[in-house]
């Protein structure tokens, strides 16, 4: 299974409703705040491989559990400013694509889970040569509720260590494609 996709370990923390906030007042340890990054290589020319970074082109390679539901634009569709949101069991996180520059190869994200955690996601391509691009992730999570620290900071593990996952699935999609289109 698939389990360090773009969003699907964005996600692996406790149910909302066991978790409260601390009262007023009270003196409670500080929100987790977490930076992870990882690199790989697409076996793509570069403007190829940046496509594939968007929340519609990533249906592709990011696992079952990754059907972004748009609210801007209708359709929903791979731009800037898009809005949309991924359910998680009861849950629905909240993303907004803030940068989609193919020809500059960076995407980011901002994403939410309401009471939970706040995260970026900030994709970097730059062209290896001709037929190669490498890809630079960088995952930026803060805890919205301490209680969900330790799960905030198992999340930036995950990040850290999954860049050969991405690399597989993406790898996957592309031979998926290729025959396709023979």
């Amino acid at each position: 299974m698939k389990n360090n996709t773009l969003l699907i370990f964005a996600f692996a923390i406790l149910p909302i409703g066991t978790q409260q906030l601390p009262a007023m007042g009270q003196t409670s340890a500080a929100p987790a705040h977490v930076s992870n990054s990882f690199q790989f290589v697409v076996p793509e020319p570069f403007p190829r491989a940046a496509t594939l970074f968007g929340p519609e082109a990533e249906r592709c390679w990011a696992g079952d559990q990754w059907k972004p539901e748009f609210l801007h634009p209708r359709p929903g569709e791979d731009a800037q400013g898009a809005v949309f949101t991924v359910a998680h069991g009861s849950q629905k996180s909240v993303w907004v694509n803030t940068i989609f520059d193919l020809a500059g190869g960076r995407m980011q994200y901002v994403a939410f889970l309401p009471d939970t955690v706040v995260f970026t996601v900030d994709v970097k391509l730059t062209a290896v040569n001709a037929s190669a691009t490498s890809v630079a992730v960088t995952y930026v999570r803060t805890a919205l509720n301490e209680m969900v620290n330790g799960n905030v900071e198992a999340m930036g593990k995950r990040d850290r260590e999954s860049g050969p996952e991405w690399q597989q699935e993406i790898e996957g999609c592309l031979t998926k494609q290729h025959k396709d289109t023979r």
